[in-house]
């Protein structure tokens, strides 16, 4: 049986075949995660999931408590993480509404605390060449396929430190630099669960075009209107992705300290 960790909104609890059992309070030693962890069944797999801005969406991007967050689910067993997340379009081609399994990150923030070693645990420097879990980006990329769900297979995230939407000119420069899509949240979410040795894998939706893309004005109402049309479709992909999981991980993140530490 596997322990799979899922970070997005609430309504995301609501998946046929789901069981939900209550609910798990965690301390860290970084403080207070954003919620509490509700845990669930489906087959043979336990799910945690934890709503990443709190259950009433109350906490900013930029002051979410990612070490907190990561940290909780590593205390309570989980090996893998799916991140679902709402982002900006910045790559011709891609629209709102698409869905995108994320294999590379630009780090663009700035005043978030990344790592969970300041130099009283040691030092660590991870290999972060693939910032995605290889083996559970093939399971999202078969649970969409099998849920007959169309995606884009690899994509770029960047990652900006928010909580204001980004400038014309800092989307161009950022598509010359390969970014498919921009979001305020993929890091160091990434970072930090390498660092517990948890396979993390991102999925996105395209929730509106970034600034300068088309010539209208940004709003939120269009991100949180293109994230609940793409509900079904979310859970629908995690369904199958629970299933899919295999018991046995295969990959080197539950390694990935190993000659890192210094």
């Amino acid at each position: 049986m596997a322990k799979i960790g899922v970070i997005g909104g609430s309504g995301l609890y609501e998946i046929k075949g789901l069981t939900i059992k209550g609910s798990k309070t965690v301390m860290t030693p970084f403080g207070k995660p954003s919620d509490k962890y509700f845990t669930g069944r489906i087959g043979s797999n336990e799910v945690i999931f934890l709503p990443r801005h709190g259950s009433r969406h109350s906490i900013p991007p930029h002051l979410i408590n990612y070490r907190a967050n990561i940290w909780g689910f590593r205390k309570l067993g989980v090996s893998r993480i799916i991140s679902v997340s709402a982002a900006g379009c910045i790559k011709k081609g891609l629209k709102p509404g698409d869905i995108v399994i994320l294999s590379q990150v630009i780090d663009m923030t700035r005043n978030r605390k990344s790592t969970f070693y300041d130099g009283k645990q040691g030092i660590v420097h991870i290999d972060f060449t693939e910032p995605y879990c290889p083996e559970m980006r093939k399971v999202l990329t078969r649970a969409c396929v099998s849920s007959n769900i169309k995606l884009k297979d690899g994509g770029t995230y960047v990652a900006v430190e928010g909580p204001r939407l980004e400038t014309a000119q800092e989307i161009k420069s950022f598509g010359k630099m390969g970014g498919d899509v921009v979001g305020m949240t993929g890091m160091p979410e990434a970072a930090l669960a390498r660092e517990a040795e948890i396979c993390y894998s991102g999925l996105s939706v395209v929730a509106n075009y970034a600034a300068g893309i088309k010539k209208k004005r940004l709003t939120v109402s269009e991100v949180m209107e293109a994230m609940r049309e793409a509900n079904d479709k979310i859970k629908d992909i995690l369904k199958e992705a629970f299933r899919l999981v295999p018991g046995e991980r295969g990959c080197g993140c539950g390694n990935a300290l190993k000659d890192a530490k210094i």
